[in-house]
């Protein structure tokens, strides 16, 4: 038997092209980041600079898994890909480890103040809600 596709409504395409912008200021804010571009070091004083840059492999590992893994789900959402819930749950992975260090092991709290707590609640927020959109999905069957 085969499941049967149900076009989605119009909420479903608002939805995914703005996570899908969401997802690519992840990759850029990645990309910036690794690069240590000029616009990336501007925005930071020396002492959280220096934080960034004490950052472990792992932790940037999993930011990097976190941003792709998410802009990847939200291609598959705009293509109606079932494996959208995959990426996004990946992206999940990536999100919790990333900010276990953020919050956790590092002292960005300190140095960054509240904001370093407000971003990271945010990512995690959308980040789930993504997953249950993508799951929520698939039972209307709008992805295939």
């Amino acid at each position: 038997m085969t499941k049967t596709e149900t076009k989605p409504p119009l909420y479903f395409w608002v939805i995914a092209i703005v996570s899908l912008f969401w997802n690519a200021m992840g990759v850029n804010a990645y990309i910036q980041q690794v690069y240590k571009t000029a616009t990336f070091t501007s925005m930071y004083t020396a002492e959280q600079l220096k934080l960034i840059e004490a950052t472990p492999t792992w932790a940037m590992a999993a930011f990097a898994i976190a941003v792709f893994a998410g802009f990847l789900g939200c291609v598959s959402l705009v293509l109606r890909k079932r494996f959208a819930q995959q990426l996004f749950l990946l992206s999940m992975v990536g999100i919790v480890v990333q900010m276990y260090y953020n919050l956790f092991v590092s002292n960005s709290l300190e140095i960054f103040g509240p904001v370093a707590a407000i971003m990271p609640l945010t990512v995690v927020a959308i980040g789930l809600l993504l997953y249950y959109f993508s799951k929520t999905s698939i039972q209307k069957s709008w992805l295939r």
